[in-house]
């Protein structure tokens, strides 16, 4: 059935048909766009004609007439059509990465999007037009990583997916995203979860941190010292790693890491065991690093070096992150410390909404006494 200008108006999200290939897209946004579907050599095309209300449901059929006179003379109408309307996709993920990068916490997301696009999506969708790729193209670039290496197609989907929504948003594309997952490609590929291998952090069983901290007191260098102080804060590697001086309040005994530095871009404060103080060394400048790099002046210790120093001691399967794991089983199963004490010295977010409006405080005075019995835990091996 023809669609009316009450119609178009009024339409709820979805596709709407006019007839003879010409839709009126409304997203859930309330946007509403043109598009005509037609085929030309067996392959189909979407044509955006723009979006309401600037084009209006009369200006709509005017269009899609004249691009199917086009194509009745054996032209394509998007071969044709005003040439500053073309958008290659490497242009318009390179525009998208551009409008998000100060939204970003971080310079790392603006070249992770760039090196996951270059690496897989470029080779085949990088010249081609916007308005030309479709679901083919898109599976050609996922199916060959998608059992291979399912979280990082995962997350290229989405990058696709927002590179070309981007397009439409531009009005240099229209029609239906080839790269979205609900009701679409979840019909033809997998589930992520379904073939993702889940692959833990491999970490030390805590039954062995003690002789493991005893080995790597006895080594030298300041990747040792930061290594040995990640462990005994249960910290990121790289939160230990960026650390300044200005951060450690040692009155109280805290390491204060601003919210610009935490996953959760939210402020979290650690308290300093003995031990832990002890690794800190000298006291330098407010804006001096406190494991700063012994080679590069200046510079923080590089995120491969304390991977560097379990080389070393000969644990090539294990990982600095998964220390994180080693406090928490032994936490979890050795002591009676509550869950929500432990969830808050690793800086995690309490997922239960009901658990978290119980916990709004960031339990310092039993967090305290929690990283001080893991001092004492691991560091009981420790002589001299």
């Amino acid at each position: 059935m023809a669609l009316s200008v009450r119609k178009v108006e009024s339409a709820e999200p979805g596709k709407h048909g006019d007839g003879r290939g010409l839709f009126l897209f409304v997203k859930p946004t309330g946007a509403r766009s043109w598009v005509l579907r037609y085929q030309l050599n067996g392959r189909r095309r979407d044509l955006g004609l723009g979006a309401f209300p600037e084009v209006t449901l009369a200006k709509a059929r005017e269009k899609a007439l004249e691009a199917r006179r086009l194509i009745s003379e054996g032209s394509d109408p998007l071969s044709t059509r005003d040439k500053t309307k073309f958008l290659t996709f490497t242009d318009a993920a390179s525009a998208l990465i551009e409008s998000k990068r100060s939204g970003w916490k971080n310079a790392k997301h603006a070249a992770q999007w760039s090196s996951t696009l270059n690496t897989y999506a470029m080779p085949k969708l990088g010249d081609l037009d916007v308005k030309v790729i479709e679901t083919a193209d898109v599976i050609a670039v996922l199916k060959p990583i998608w059992n291979e290496k399912p979280e990082t197609a995962s997350r290229l989907r989405q990058r696709i997916e927002a590179v070309l929504d981007y397009a439409t948003a531009v009005g240099v594309r229209g029609g239906d995203n080839p790269a979205r997952w609900r009701g679409h490609l979840d019909h033809l590929l997998p589930k992520p979860s379904k073939v993702r291998a889940v692959r833990h952090h491999a970490a030390i069983p805590y039954a062995d941190a003690d002789t493991f901290m005893a080995a790597l007191s006895k080594r030298e260098g300041v990747s040792a010292r930061a290594l040995a102080f990640t462990v005994l804060t249960a910290a990121r590697s790289g939160e230990a790693r960026e650390m300044r001086w200005k951060e450690i309040d040692l009155k109280n005994r805290m390491w204060i890491i601003p919210a610009e530095r935490m996953k959760a871009a939210k402020e979290h404060r650690v308290p300093l065991s003995d031990s832990a103080l002890r690794l800190l060394g000298e006291r330098g400048s407010n804006n001096d690093l406190v494991f700063g790099s012994d080679t590069r002046p200046g510079k923080s210790i590089s995120d491969m070096s304390m991977t560097a120093v379990l080389r070393r001691m000969k644990l090539d399967e294990i990982t600095v992150h998964g220390f994180r794991s080693t406090f928490r089983d032994w936490a979890g199963e050795t002591t009676g410390f509550p869950r929500e004490v432990i969830e808050a010295a690793l800086a995690h977010q309490l997922k239960d909404k009901a658990e978290a409006a119980y916990a709004r405080g960031d339990l310092m005075g039993k967090r305290r006494e929690l990283m001080a019995a893991w001092a004492d835990f691991v560091c009981k091996g420790i002589t001299g």
